[in-house]
């Protein structure tokens, strides 16, 4: 693997109860998060083709890790979504590096399918920053009921000499949906909108 990874974490977060009403079955997301050194911190450097490859695996081993932690087979993934912390030697090109150009064929790999965008965000940030990885359903964008996002956020990370990806999987759509559009029953799956 070319990522130097310090540290590898998985959390599961599953409601069952919102404003008093039952959440049957559960609504869980699963976050798995790589810090990983940057090799590129503190220089201005033309070719990122390093972290792009670096993203390539970590969509697949993270992918991996959300999915197994949720218990589920890959197919019965809903959502999903990406985000990246670039510590304070980076910048937010290494980020994009890392999410854009090869980590969603293998987390769709990871999940079944995947036809819809991944959604994504990025920022720099210190140790313990928060973020919020945005998730969309992963056959059709226009899934009002799965329009969503999950914090994450590592004590002790990025360093500045570090990047901080996080990954994140669900087995349904926010608890109790009820703003109309779209519903999971309708999906055709065929140019990821719809």
């Amino acid at each position: 693997m070319k990522a130097k990874i310090r540290k590898l974490v998985v959390q599961v977060e599953e409601t069952r109860v919102e404003q008093g009403r039952a959440v049957a079955p559960p609504a869980r997301r699963a976050a798995a998060v790589a810090v990983i050194a940057n090799p590129f911190a503190g220089r201005y450097v033309e070719d990122l083709e390093e972290l792009m490859a670096i993203g390539e695996e970590l969509g697949d081993l993270l992918g991996r890790k959300a999915v197994e932690a949720l218990g589920i087979a890959p197919g019965k993934a809903e959502s999903y979504g990406k985000a990246a912390i670039v510590g304070e030697d980076g910048e937010l090109e290494h980020a994009a590096a890392i999410l854009h150009p090869r980590l969603g064929k293998p987390l769709r790999a990871a999940v079944e399918k995947g036809a819809a965008l991944v959604p994504s965000s990025k920022k720099r940030a210190g140790p313990g920053a928060p973020i919020d990885v945005p998730l969309g359903h992963k056959d059709a964008a226009y899934v009002r009921s799965h329009f969503d996002a999950m914090e994450v956020r590592v004590a002790d990370a990025p360093r500045a000499d570090e990047i901080l990806v996080a990954v994140v999987v669900t087995d349904s759509g926010r608890p109790l949906p009820r703003i109309g559009g779209l519903t999971t029953a309708q999906i055709e799956g065929k140019d990821g909108l719809r």
